[in-house]
């Protein structure tokens, strides 16, 4: 005889004051289905099923009351568009919607440096790697800027994707490889390249050399990860001209890339393309210095730089100066008067700017 598979259901047991009027609530008003009930001449117990979910409304539990979220792309068509519910036998319910508009916070604009002497600790995030976070305050949540590095070279990662604006990976030492959406084979990152992973790319992290560090920008700093258990990568589909919420997917080449005159006299950049394939959302420039650089004030919004190597001293209007090294980052708010003084020659800087077309006053 063929062999059985065992069946197993989960349910969530919801405590109830009043059955008999909480079954149409659930079926009726929430659009769930009755899948059992008992004993039939008193029902004290009925299982109800929809949306996901399988729930047992008992009325012999001594559990606190419970409290639903049902998210919908047309959450307005329960209950007559009433958001908050509490049913008949005491469960809350949240009716939201399944896929809420990205909500970019303004920018609560500051002057940041974060040095890698000062000892900021590193915290276990996604997927076992450490990080460490270069915008403590976020500019009021809008941006998160981290430094992440890989204990060890296998990372236990799943296909995922994130909801952002804008999000960028820039390898600093080592290399690591990563599966994306569309995007063909294994992609290997090294020092000095970089991604950027438009809004709901599918992608998995696969391995990294020893001592992989890498600079992860996203906005907004509170983004959802999502992960996606149907999609295999990499997948069958190549099509490296996708546009994502008007994005396309950049994989640059930091070995490839031509120095022209930066937008601070003094320095020469390499343009990684970002702000061309964001359509202008962001620019990621790798800077470094030609002579002596003036005093300048920029009216960007956001504009992050991350030392990856050598050094440089920071001087800011009412600022005291901070002389800079590897692993250091600061943001200058628009309208302060900087300088970039007392460069080595080997200083290398990762500047993130948002949006990406922004002026430059000398002065």
């Amino acid at each position: 005889m063929p062999e059985t598979k065992a069946e197993t259901k989960a349910e969530l047991v919801l405590p109830t004051t009043d059955l008999r009027a909480d079954l149409p609530f659930f079926t009726k008003t929430l659009g769930m289905r009755m899948d059992m009930i008992y004993p039939a001449d008193n029902p004290a117990v009925a299982v109800v099923s929809g949306h996901g979910l399988r729930l047992r409304l008992d009325a012999a539990s001594t559990a606190p009351a419970g409290h639903l979220r049902l998210l919908s792309d047309d959450w307005a068509s329960f209950a007559e568009g009433v958001r908050e519910l509490t049913s008949p036998g005491g469960t809350q319910v949240t009716l939201d919607e399944l896929n809420p508009p990205l909500v970019l916070p303004k920018t609560e604009h500051a002057f940041v440096v974060r040095r890698l002497a000062d000892q900021a600790p590193w915290v276990i995030g996604r997927a076992g790697m450490m990080y460490r976070d270069l915008v403590p305050n976020r500019l009021g949540g809008a941006m998160i800027a981290s430094h992440i590095r890989v204990p060890d070279g296998k990372v236990p990662d799943m296909v995922h994707y994130h909801k952002v604006g804008f999000q960028l990976i820039f390898c600093i030492k080592g290399w690591v490889d990563v599966l994306y959406e569309d995007q063909g084979g294994i992609r290997r990152l090294h020092a000095g390249d970089c991604f950027i992973q438009p809004p709901t790319i599918r992608h998995r992290v696969l391995e990294s050399g020893d001592g992989i560090e890498v600079i992860e920008i996203g906005v907004p700093a509170d983004h959802i990860t999502e992960i996606d258990h149907e999609m295999t990568l990499p997948n069958a589909t190549v099509n490296p001209d996708r546009v994502w919420e008007g994005q396309r997917f950049v994989h640059n080449v930091g070995a490839t890339g031509h120095f022209t005159p930066f937008r601070i006299p003094g320095f020469e950049a390499r343009d990684t393309t970002i702000n061309a394939n964001t359509q202008g959302v962001a620019s990621v420039m790798v800077a470094r210095p030609t002579g002596i650089a003036p005093w300048t004030k920029h009216d960007g919004d956001i504009l992050f730089t991350f030392v990856m190597s050598g050094q440089m001293t920071l001087e800011g209007q009412g600022k005291d100066p901070y002389r800079l090294s590897p692993g250091d980052a600061f943001v200058i708010p628009p309208g302060l008067a900087t300088r970039y003084a007392d460069t080595t020659p080997d200083l290398q800087l990762v500047e993130v700017s948002l949006p990406g077309h922004f002026a430059t006053t000398l002065l």
